[in-house]
């Protein structure tokens, strides 16, 4: 199918004139006229009806206009995502995660990155195997390790380290661990050692579980461990970060913690003058200061008193 025939199809069943098509593309009447007599031989058919008033399509000429407009929709709708907006976000973000960040952090946030950019939809893929970033599975990943994939642009967001929580309603129960033999005691809420996790989760309650612990619940995200956690079922091993939307959870032995693991977002390098992924990109960062900087003005606080 000769493409070039068809834009001029669209353009002279659009303009309903072989004058007017040939004004827009910057062809003469003749030219026009020539490649239009040219796609009807190739369909054996006639697209127009050729009237003193101009050019009326036939009901084989309306099948053609149909999906030539649907091809330019296509098409105008491709470039825009190619070039994106120079003023403002738009179109679909295929974000991928992990459950708990996802979750517990991310998702309760969008409905302000919303606010900001009403027209993008963001596709979130909450899973514990890394996408294939190059191979476009997904736009943009927040990943628990520095990502190995080549032709990625990387950042590190911040740290994240895990410890043990607990409701209050729950030590009121059953008491407060005071170190860490005190667990055989009490039900430790984990993720199972045998679901994909950062290896400093894994090492801490592999740990743990050398305490004599008698009772164990374990689930394989941190979203159902939080869930454990605040239906009172025991004490928890979460990421530090759930501490910002549930302020009223306890640190149990605050002496105990993971080592550091590092959050990093990265995109395919072909992406870096997105502007979906620019406006993702600074709103996450812009959360994560606004978190950094709530935690400071507390800490001043409490100083203070």
């Amino acid at each position: 199918m000769d493409w070039d025939k068809l834009r001029i199809f669209h353009a002279v069943a659009d303009a309903g004139s072989l004058t007017h098509a040939g004004d827009t593309l910057h062809l003469s009447q003749s030219a026009v006229s020539r490649q239009i007599r040219a796609l009807e031989e190739s369909f054996n058919t006639t697209l127009f009806h050729r009237h003193a008033r101009g050019l009326i399509l036939t009901e084989q000429g309306e099948l053609l206009f149909d999906a030539t407009k649907s091809m330019n929709k296509r098409l105008d709708t491709a470039a825009a995502r190619i070039k994106d907006s120079e003023e403002e976000a738009f179109g679909e973000l295929r974000v991928t995660t992990t459950t708990g960040f996802g979750t517990l952090w991310l998702a309760p946030r969008l409905p302000k990155l919303y606010e900001l950019y009403p027209d993008l939809k963001i596709d979130l893929m909450l899973e514990e195997r890394v996408l294939d970033l190059p191979m476009r599975e997904a736009d943009v990943a927040i990943r628990m390790k520095e990502p190995s994939q080549a032709d990625l642009i990387r950042k590190r967001l911040m740290s994240v380290r895990m410890r043990l929580y607990a409701t209050p309603a729950y030590l009121a129960d059953c008491g407060t661990p005071n170190e860490l033999d005190d667990l055989a005691d009490h039900r430790l809420i984990c993720q199972s050692l045998t679901s994909t996790q950062v290896a400093a989760g894994a090492t801490m309650v592999q740990h743990l579980l050398t305490h004599d612990v008698q009772s164990l619940f374990t689930v394989n995200n941190y979203f159902g461990v939080l869930q454990g956690v605040l239906n009172n079922l025991g004490v928890g091993v979460l990421p530090n970060y759930v501490t910002d939307d549930f302020p009223d959870l306890v640190r149990v032995l605050p002496e105990v913690e993971s080592s550091e693991v590092p959050v990093f977002l990265a995109y395919p390098e072909e992406l870096r003058q997105s502007k979906r992924i620019s406006a993702f990109r600074d709103f996450v960062q812009d959360e994560i200061i606004a978190h950094r900087r709530k935690i400071r003005d507390s800490a001043a606080a409490n100083a203070q008193i």
